[in-house]
């Protein structure tokens, strides 16, 4: 029996029901499971904020307290994943504004030219640990909205209308955004990867 993307997806938010209605009846293995299947989607969303691990953890931790907590105001039949990311975006947001912008203010306005990476370099010579280096530092020159939808979308792998409802923002501008994050970080990246000679 083929089964495709669809069929899957029902699957999967059959599992995710049933494991919530046993959080519900106070099931701890069923709240791990459920812990263990969106951690890292979770601290992907808040790292995409931060760009701090301390931050993001923080984050994490208290978006699954809140689910334990709340648990009883989700719907059955609603999308849980979009529903437990529009918690932690909304932690985010309050850590962020409570005190993200002052005590890591330097470390988002650090130029790129700064990082100790010859640009003339040949893109295949560069080790996977400063590949990465390379594209969050680009990340994180862009703005946080640009930022948090490219993490949404290219991490978490989360549709343009699942952002767009998780945001409370249109599906044009999800699109418009994403558009906008994958063009700038063509132009940061380009530089690092001998791309300045088009």
């Amino acid at each position: 029996m083929i089964t495709g993307p669809e069929t899957k997806r029902t699957s999967k938010n059959e599992d995710i029901n049933a494991l919530i209605e046993k959080i519900k009846q106070g099931d701890r293995e069923a709240f791990m499971a459920v812990t263990e299947l969106y951690q890292k989607k979770v601290f992907r969303l808040a790292y995409a904020f931060f760009h701090n691990h301390d931050d993001a953890m923080d984050i994490v931790q208290e978006t699954f307290l809140r689910l334990y907590q709340k648990v009883n105001m989700f719907q059955k039949g609603k999308d849980f994943q979009n529903w437990l990311l529009k918690i932690a975006k909304n932690l985010c947001i309050d850590h962020y504004r409570k005190n993200y912008k002052k005590s890591n203010e330097l470390e988002i306005n650090k130029d790129i030219g700064e990082m100790n990476i010859a640009a003339e370099k040949a893109y295949s010579v560069y080790p996977t640990s400063d590949l990465k280096s390379i594209f969050s530092r680009c990340l994180k020159k862009l703005t946080e909205k640009q930022r948090l939808i490219f993490v949404m979308k290219h991490y978490n792998q989360l549709k343009y209308a699942e952002i767009a409802e998780t945001l409370d923002i249109a599906v044009g501008t999800v699109k418009s955004l994403n558009y906008k994050a994958v063009r700038n970080l063509r132009v940061l990246i380009s530089p690092y990867l001998g791309g300045g000679n088009e």
